[in-house]
Parts: structure tokens; C-alpha cells; sequence
């Protein structure tokens, strides 16, 4: 559509506003020139929708830039908590951090593929797991006994043995006592474990950095200063490829 009054409606607005700010104009100018507009607008409806996706953009920049901005100023709670748990050499070149929950199900399918990095990158890849718990009370009970039984030095067996449970079922907490028994766990030491305050705070803590870095789903991956949501791992290889590659 061709939009014939662009250049009247916006030489009249520039011209409008000295004119405003000295309150020299008076009702009948005004009226008109709100007409004038008036009749663009309706003459050319879809600028309103541009400018509301200009606007919706801006907003997405900014929040962007906000989420990017947080993450740069927590990395070392992303990076080096005392309180997590990981896999791989500490030394290792690069580092991967997944936020999760147990009964996640994109969480499940991508186990796999996540606890065998540090193997498949000859120990150059680093897995941090900060548990997320966020999909049910079942899910911080799990978090809970994982990080009991790291207590032990049984975390990632327990990590495995958890994220093979039956969601439908198998969080009950004799399904957790018999993963944990499989993971060689202490089992009355670790339900000990689980109503101690600090590990109930690294949960809230972990919940609390999640929130603050743009983290509200499972599983959310972390390379960097890049944040990838949801199981792509496809993604998630390219980094810690380019992080790798970059580190040699």
C-alpha cells in the first residue's frame, strides 16, 4: 500500500512540536492535525502492528541484554560452587553446566548423552549439575537424595540411577531408597542427609541463580557465557566444540 500522507503526517508532527512546547497552537490546529494522523492511520492500519513488533523487540533486546548482563556477573556462582557436584577432570579446559530436574523428561533423554562428554572429549569437557527442581515435591525429594548421596561420594551413580526412574511411579520414596541401594548407597545415612538445612539451601540457592540468569525450564545447558534452554544438543556440542577449540 502506498502510503501517501507519510511525509505531510510527519512534517506536520516536527512542525507541531516547538510549536507545542511554546503552547502556541491552538484548538483548531490541533484538531486538524489530529486528523490528519487519524486519517493515516487508518488509511495505513499496519503501521500500528509494526510498531508494536518494534516495540515487542526492544523489549526482547532489553531483556536480553539484562539475562546476558546477570549471567557475566554470576559465573562464579554458575562455575565454582563448592556445593555442586561434577564429572570429568577439575582441570578440564572447558566446563558444561546443566540445570535439571529428575522427572524432567527432555532431562532423561539427554542423560545419557551429558554424563558421557567428559569420555567422549578425552577428559577436555567438565559436567556441573546444579539440581532444579521445579516440577513437583517429588522432584526436590530426588534433588535432596542426590545430593545426599554425594555426601558419600556416590553422586553420579545416584544422578544415573535417578534420571532412569519412572516418572509416573518411580519417585516414591521406596523407589528412591531402592535406586539409592543400587547406587551403593547409605540409605539411612542419606535420608539423614536429606532434611539437613545445607543441602535444602543448595536447592534454594540453585533456584535462586536460576531465576536471576533467565533459567525457568529443564534442562537449561551453559557453556561460557552462552545459555542454551531445552535439550538441544546439537547446540550444545557446537559450543563445547568452538570452547574447546578456542582453548587449545
Amino acid at each position: 500500500m502506498t502510503r501517501k500522507l507519510a511525509p505531510l503526517a510527519a512534517l506536520t508532527l516536527v512542525a507541531l512540536t516547538p510549536a507545542c512546547a511554546q503552547g502556541d497552537v491552538n484548538v483548531a490546529n490541533k484538531d486538524a492535525i489530529e486528523q490528519i494522523v487519524r486519517d493515516y492511520i487508518m488509511e495505513n492500519p499496519e503501521i500500528i502492528e509494526e510498531a508494536l513488533i518494534a516495540r515487542a523487540q526492544r523489549q526482547q533486546a532489553e531483556e536480553t541484554q539484562a539475562v546476558q548482563a546477570a549471567i557475566d556477573e554470576n559465573m562464579d556462582a554458575i562455575y565454582n560452587s563448592p556445593a555442586d557436584f561434577s564429572i570429568g577432570p577439575d582441570d578440564a579446559p572447558v566446563t558444561l553446566v546443566e540445570f535439571f530436574d529428575y522427572r524432567c523428561g527432555y532431562c532423561k533423554r539427554s542423560a545419557d548423552w551429558t554424563l558421557d562428554l567428559p569420555e567422549k572429549y578425552d577428559g577436555k569437557v567438565r559436567v556441573v549439575f546444579k539440581e532444579f527442581p521445579i516440577l513437583s515435591a517429588e522432584s526436590e525429594k530426588a534433588a535432596l537424595a542426590a545430593l545426599a548421596a554425594g555426601e558419600q561420594g556416590r553422586y553420579a551413580e545416584m544422578h544415573r540411577e535417578l534420571m532412569e526412574l519412572d516418572n509416573s511411579s518411580g519417585f516414591k520414596p521406596e523407589a528412591i531408597d531402592a535406586a539409592a541401594k543400587r547406587a551403593g548407597v547409605d540409605v539411612d545415612k542419606m535420608r539423614a542427609d536429606m532434611k539437613s538445612v545445607r543441602l535444602q539451601k543448595v536447592v534454594a540457592d540453585n533456584k535462586s541463580l536460576a531465576r536471576s540468569i533467565g533459567v525457568d525450564g529443564t534442562p537449561a545447558f551453559f557453556v561460557g557465557n552462552q545459555h542454551v534452554p531445552g535439550a538441544d544438543t546439537a547446540s550444545v556440542a557446537q559450543l563445547l566444540d568452538d570452547a574447546i577449540e578456542k582453548a587449545s
